[in-house]
């Protein structure tokens, strides 16, 4: 984890994010424990209490669970529903604007599919990723 704060959004809100993006990211899989509150306080120069408020934002969302003595653990199916929040976020948040910003520049899916690496993409676009005509 990158040991350095932002001043724009609370700590504790930072913490949340970065546990959350270890899991999409498949560093933090279900049943897999978090770091505990003592060693990342210590760690990253951190009161315990924020650290703690941090994953308990992760327990409130049903991401991850507390097992009374022994730690915090990711939930069972904690991915696929950050997948599913994120992928909705994406295609109503960040989508339309990328969409407005490709349609404004004029880009074709050839053009755009092919500044990906060969080895990251099929020969065609893939069909769920075409644009809609609406």
């Amino acid at each position: 984890m990158d040991p350095h704060w932002n001043d724009n959004q609370p700590i504790y809100r930072q913490l949340r994010d970065r546990m959350v993006a270890l899991i999409l990211e498949g560093a933090l899989k279900e049943g897999d424990p978090l770091p505990s509150v003592r060693n990342v306080a210590a760690d990253y120069r951190l009161n315990p209490l924020t650290v703690l408020k941090g994953y308990q934002q992760l327990v409130d969302e049903g991401l991850v669970e507390k097992r009374r003595g022994r730690g915090m653990y990711v939930s069972d199916g904690a991915r696929r529903q950050l997948m599913a929040g994120e992928r909705e976020r994406f295609l109503n948040e960040e989508w339309p604007q990328v969409l407005a910003v490709i349609n404004r520049l004029g880009f074709s899916a050839e053009e755009l599919f092919s500044q990906v690496p060969a080895a990251t993409h099929p020969a065609s676009p893939p069909r769920n990723i075409e644009p809609k005509n609406e």
